[in-house]
């Protein structure tokens, strides 16, 4: 299982996942689920996914292969991020076309999501939600975030301070409690954390991190959260 969070804000767009893809008593793996495509000062496109690790890697895969054999269209050529959603849908319904058969015969599903955000110069960023049929879905004002894996624990958070006026800052913070609750409700998702902050028409990806158990600023955020919510509950009034 994972986590995958996108917000589509006016100031520009936050796109964050947990990296564990199997949990256990004696197994716990890591792998990155944020892959982002960029060129300085043209674009930027940054992918989540969620579900089997082997055909997120195959789609990966096949749009680096049409970005590096100059296959059209692909992800550095497309004039908007519909037509980059288009790719991405076209790219998982041809693994489906190679894969999905046989995983049927295995008792196994064809299961992926993905997010895709970006920027693409000449239009404003947008927002995607693509299912496994390669279909999708757009953000909007009054819908500004997806989640994707393992999304009930940390929804309640984002559905109280998210809005499309928030700013970058405030929804980074509120991403990572959401990521917070998540991880303490549930094994299978965990850290480290990949989140990019991405600033409207700044078509610069370097403001990546990699947030680890050991990241000082996310230790003083779960304290003080855990803290917070003990205080508050201790305050509220009892039953009559």
């Amino acid at each position: 299982m994972t986590y995958c969070v996108g917000v589509l804000l006016e100031s520009g767009l936050i796109m964050a996942s947990d990296s564990r893809t199997n949990a256990g008593v004696d197994h716990v793996a890591t792998f990155p689920k944020m892959t982002t495509f960029s060129k300085t000062g043209e674009r930027v496109i940054a992918m989540l996914t969620a579900g089997n690790l082997a055909i997120s890697q195959a789609v990966v895969s096949l749009l680096q292969k049409q970005i590096d054999e100059q296959i059209e269209p692909n992800l550095y050529t497309v004039s908007s991020m519909i037509d980059a959603a288009h790719v991405v849908g076209n790219a998982l319904r041809t693994i489906h076309a190679e894969d999905a058969e046989h995983l049927r015969k295995h008792a196994a599903d064809f299961n992926r999501s993905i997010l895709l955000g970006g920027q693409i110069a000449g239009e404003r960023p947008r927002l995607f939600n693509i299912y496994s049929a390669g279909n999708f879905i757009e953000a909007v004002a009054e819908t500004p975030y997806f989640q994707i894996g393992e999304t009930k624990y940390g929804k309640p958070i984002l559905d109280r301070i998210i809005s499309s006026n928030s700013n970058l800052n405030e929804v980074t913070k509120c991403i990572l409690i959401s990521f917070d609750s998540t991880i303490r409700s549930n094994l299978s998702v965990g850290l480290p954390i990949d989140l990019l902050q991405y600033q409207t028409d700044s078509f610069d990806a370097s403001n990546k991190r990699r947030i680890a158990d050991d990241n000082t600023y996310f230790r003083q955020l779960r304290k003080y959260w855990a803290e917070g919510l003990k205080r508050v509950f201790s305050e509220l009034p009892d039953p009559s």
